[in-house]
């Protein structure tokens, strides 16, 4: 706050069907060009792709062949966390802030975690079983929504994919990660991730999201005339499309390794 005790500004914007690319080099646009803070909420993504974090490695966390085969889009976004499969059933909301905004939040993942559960903790008041876990937001034991983060100078980014609903034979695509949290248990993913529709509206969710954030920021709407990158800035964005034969060539690899193994 400042010294009149006023909410730090907070711009919103709201979209519907942008692709997780161009929401991800928006992200890191606004986190390394802008000042101010951000929250942009965007209800679904127009097809199903696949998401990795910044070290992940494709051979370690995807059936390969079946993404290659079926063509489904593999991104590299420029934040850390884990690998997730979102569509048009996916609801992302980014938060981009100062940190002199919110001067109580150290900026180190584990506060801004903190902060960012008891955030939600007012949006899921009533509503399931809603808990922090290992850096998963869950309804008892299972996980609907899976976060990153980025931290800079100044500023970081916490973004969050909320698993409204999903499409179960998409989950086939991705491989048990090797380093998964304790209270997975060693479970697929048909027995550790729920669908949120089955607690709340997707409308619900998506306005008390905006209305706990007005309990801690001047919120103010606006609309964006482009998700594009002006000419006129050097910045480029990280996110990226992995090719296929970046996916082709980790298949190789793995494929090496199982014959290896079997000697």
């Amino acid at each position: 706050m400042s010294s009149r005790g006023l909410l730090p500004l907070m711009n919103l914007v709201r979209v519907k069907g942008v692709p997780i690319l161009q929401q991800l080099h928006l992200e890191e646009r606004l986190l390394r060009t802008s000042s101010q803070n951000w929250c942009i909420v965007n209800d679904g993504t127009n097809e199903p792709t696949i998401v990795m974090g910044i070290s992940g490695k494709p051979a370690e966390l995807l059936e390969t062949d079946s993404v290659l085969q079926d063509k489904i889009p593999v991104v590299k976004r420029f934040t850390g966390g884990g690998t997730v499969i979102v569509d048009h059933r996916t609801v992302f909301v980014t938060i981009i802030c100062n940190t002199d905004a919110l001067p109580s939040v150290q900026p180190y993942p584990r506060p801004i975690m903190s902060w960012s559960s008891q955030l939600y903790s007012k949006v899921f008041q009533g509503v399931g079983d809603f808990s922090l876990r290992e850096n998963d937001y869950v309804f008892g034991n299972h996980k609907f929504g899976g976060n990153a983060q980025s931290i800079t100078k100044g500023r970081w980014v916490h973004h969050t994919s909320f698993l409204w609903d999903y499409e179960t034979m998409n989950m086939a695509y991705l491989k048990l990660p090797k380093r998964a949290p304790d209270y997975r248990q060693a479970r697929d993913h048909s027995d550790f991730i729920c669908r949120m529709k089955d607690y709340i509206s997707r409308q619900e969710f998506i306005s008390r999201t905006i209305s706990a954030l007005g309990s801690q920021f001047s919120v103010t709407s606006l609309e964006l005339e482009s998700f594009d990158c002006p000419d006129d800035t050097k910045f480029r964005p990280s996110s990226r499309l992995l090719g296929k034969q970046e996916l082709e060539e980790n298949l190789e690899s793995e494929s090496g390794n199982v014959i290896l193994q079997s000697l």
